[in-house]
């Protein structure tokens, strides 16, 4: 896998576990606090859009993990 499938592999993973802890409905609901990290991860990926700096990417580079052809600059 490359950096763009690791970061929406995790972003999307981050996003349903803080809102399956986080909605009251749910049946491991821990607080509605944890929809404050579904905002974060938000937040992260609309600013890394704009700006093009992703710390998991950064991350992941230091772990080995080689970027997507179409990620290359």
């Amino acid at each position: 896998m490359n950096t763009e499938n690791w970061v929406r592999l995790v972003a999307g993973l981050f996003v349903m576990l803080s809102v399956a802890l986080g909605a009251p409905s749910s049946p491991i609901f821990v607080s509605e606090w944890f929809l404050a990290f579904t905002l974060f991860v938000g937040f992260n990926l609309f600013q890394s859009s704009l700006t093009g700096l992703c710390p998991l990417i950064n991350i992941l580079h230091r772990l080995g993990v080689s970027d997507a052809p179409s990620c290359r600059s």
